[in-house]
């Protein structure tokens, strides 16, 4: 089972500002399971699914 990015964020983000953080809360109070996670490569906060293997 595959993870799904629901959204992400540049890791540049503004100092004190944590929108992956606020998206994956959104996401779990709307009953979406959901983390967050950091993209070494490009660099980037990935929104995604909990559970499954990662891509």
């Amino acid at each position: 089972m595959e993870r799904q990015i629901y959204a992400d964020f540049p890791a540049s983000g503004p100092r004190g500002s944590w929108p992956a953080e606020e998206r994956a809360h959104e996401l779990r109070e709307q009953g979406q399971p959901a983390t967050v996670v950091m993209d070494l490569p490009t660099d980037r906060f990935l929104v995604v699914s909990e559970g499954g293997d990662q891509r």
